[in-house]
């Protein structure tokens, strides 16, 4: 079944921000072929009956997460200023009326946000889920939207990742048993095609 109804369908897109994407590494996918794929998904999707959710980590300072680990990360000095900017110029149109954003401290856009209560309210049961990393901000709001029930879509060329070989296996291991997985061709037909 890959009908879409708009009305009941978000794009999530997680951590497309000047931050993560400047960073050196991305793999599969470069960053400019990330914000390609993601600028045509929400383009099309741009007021329409669809909500677009731009999520953003600001996970630095008080609200850094600081268990104990085997692969403890130093801790980053103050990021720049812009560190949690949206590299897509759409995410600040005023022009779109069906454009939210949602800050998240935690890796997934789930945990500790209102993001549930704003697609509830709204009656949305389909997430198309994109952005970066696909190990980390992708496949934990992945698993916590399967968790709450959401139909998702995972699009394999809208996401990387800074591991190639991970990117790999959590699209083709993971996300086929939370949901479907979908090129952005595939979407935008979808879209087309949607009631």
């Amino acid at each position: 079944m890959d009908k879409l109804t708009l009305k009941k369908t978000a794009l999530v897109i997680i951590d497309m921000q000047k931050g993560i994407a400047s960073r050196e590494g991305l793999a599969p996918y470069s960053a400019e072929e990330l914000l390609a794929q993601n600028e045509k998904l929400t383009n099309s999707l741009l007021n329409t009956e669809a909500l677009v959710v731009f999520v953003h980590v600001k996970n630095h300072g008080g609200e850094a997460l600081k268990p104990i680990t085997d692969a403890m990360i130093a801790p980053a000095s103050q990021p720049a200023a812009d560190f949690s900017d949206f590299i897509q110029e759409s995410a600040y149109d005023q022009n779109n009326k069906n454009v939210i954003h949602v800050a998240k401290h935690n890796w997934g856009a789930f945990y500790g946000t209102d993001l549930d209560v704003q697609l509830r309210r709204r009656g949305i049961d389909t997430i198309i889920l994109t952005g970066l990393a696909t190990t980390i901000g992708v496949d934990t709001t992945a698993r916590e939207a399967y968790q709450a029930n959401y139909n998702v879509i995972a699009v394999e060329d809208a996401m990387t990742d800074f591991n190639p070989a991970l990117h790999k296996a959590i699209t083709e291991g993971i996300f086929k048993r939370l949901g479907r997985v979908r090129s952005t061709d595939e979407v935008l037909a979808m879209i087309k095609e949607a009631e």
